[in-house]
């Protein structure tokens, strides 16, 4: 069968069973995903042994290390799933939330209700733990998903999605709610971006070739970010001692990751003070350092950043670092270079930290703490299905409240218009 003909199949099942999950009572809702989160937690070994078949392949195929990284499945890993969905389970019903409501004088009672955005498309690389998130968030919120994932992370996100669509199929809904595109045929994204009338968003999770592609050729509204280029300045009021090991934590603890920074800018006035020992941490912990001319005469040793450097997403133990003038200068970096993903300032002036937050508009701003918690989990959201830095509808961590739209409802008495 070809791939077009296996995506019309899954698509009408989709669409078919996504009212079901819609209009299931939250408890139900819950119910599953408490069940998804024992199932797996049952299933460790499994999940481990199949996991590992993607990371022998990848091995042979000869990846990179962060690739591997994301890729790679542990106890602690799969418990972090485990409880990233009993997290969700445990949020207010997205669908019971009261919006708004209001009332006109010609007495038409107005209100704006939550409903699901309906059939998502999620089409991701590598991090097999999408699989939960995606499909924990798509129940949590009345959606159905259809997921395309890297064929290196196949196997993985199989035995997870046989997991999750058996806790449906014990509640009583559709296992058809969550689908695992059966194929590592590239075709199927190509296919997925032109499913319109079936699938209402799609949602990448993947390198920039990928998401460039799907926002270049897809025909279904997308919810996605190209880079995540995060920044830390480290102000001239900078509490040195903190900005240490938010900065270590910030590169080092998981250099894989969209939140991991990527470019640290520093005042001229703190340089001197604050990089030695800046870098002597981040050396013993195998990070590469690139500077512009005024971090290597402060930091001897180093390579010097290339243009390139300031707009380039590692995802590896390396860091460019920039010195500026001032805060504006800061500003005006990011501005530059900077992909509107996570930027934070390490400052105890709250006079700067207000600067900063409402000069820089990336979907997420912080203030003396690590870009690491870009993360919906950390936000409270139990998960997120990826970083969304466009403007419309969703920004910043994509949750289960932001996989919903809403409607209006209006009751009345008979009114007619003139």
């Amino acid at each position: 069968m070809e791939i077009k003909e296996i995506l019309h199949i899954i698509g009408k099942k989709s669409k078919n069973s996504q009212k079901e999950v819609a209009f299931a009572p939250h408890e139900i809702r819950q119910k599953v995903l408490k069940l998804c989160a024992g199932k797996i937690k049952s299933n460790i070994e499994k999940i481990i042994t199949k996991n590992k078949e993607d990371l022998d392949n990848a091995f042979r195929a000869d990846l990179k290390e962060s690739y591997i990284d994301r890729l790679r499945l542990d106890e602690k890993r799969i418990l972090d799933i485990v409880k990233s969905l009993n997290e969700i389970s445990q949020l207010p019903d997205p669908l019971q939330r009261k919006l708004d409501e209001w009332e006109r004088p010609n007495g038409l009672k107005i209100s704006r209700k939550p409903t699901p955005l309906g059939v998502l498309g999620i089409i991701f690389e590598s991090r097999p733990n999408v699989t939960a998130d995606a499909a924990g968030l798509s129940i949590k919120s009345g959606n159905s998903v259809i997921m395309r994932c890297g064929s290196d992370s196949f196997n993985s996100c199989q035995i997870i999605t046989e997991l999750i669509r058996s806790s449906l199929e014990e509640c009583q809904i559709s296992p058809d709610v969550v689908q695992l595109v059966p194929s590592k045929n590239r075709e199927a994204v190509d296919y997925m971006l032109k499913m319109s009338g079936i699938i209402d968003v799609i949602i990448p999770r993947g390198g920039k070739s990928l998401v460039g592609k799907v926002q270049k050729y897809a025909s279904v509204p997308v919810f996605s970010h190209l880079e995540g280029v995060c920044h830390i300045y480290i102000d001239e009021h900078a509490d040195l001692e903190k900005s240490y090991s938010v900065v270590e934590n910030a590169k080092m603890r998981r250099t894989g990751i969209c939140g991991a920074t990527e470019t640290l800018l520093v005042n001229k006035n703190v340089a001197h003070a604050f990089l030695p020992l800046m870098h002597s941490k981040l050396n013993k912990l195998g990070c590469e350092i690139v500077g512009d001319e005024i971090t290597q005469s402060i930091i001897p040793n180093i390579g010097l950043a290339t243009e390139d450097d300031w707009s380039t997403e590692y995802l590896a133990p390396k860091l460019s670092i920039k010195i500026v003038e001032d805060i504006y200068d800061a500003i005006n970096h990011i501005e530059k270079f900077g992909t509107e993903h996570t930027d934070a300032i390490m400052t105890e002036s709250k006079t700067n930290a207000d600067i900063f937050t409402s000069s820089i508009d990336s979907a997420i701003v912080m203030v003396n703490a690590s870009t690491q918690f870009a993360d919906g989990g950390e936000f409270g959201l139990g998960a997120e299905i990826g970083i969304s830095t466009g403007r419309l509808h969703a920004r910043g961590p994509v949750g289960a409240e932001q996989l919903t739209s809403f409607k209006y409802v209006v009751h009345g008495n008979g009114q007619i218009r003139s």
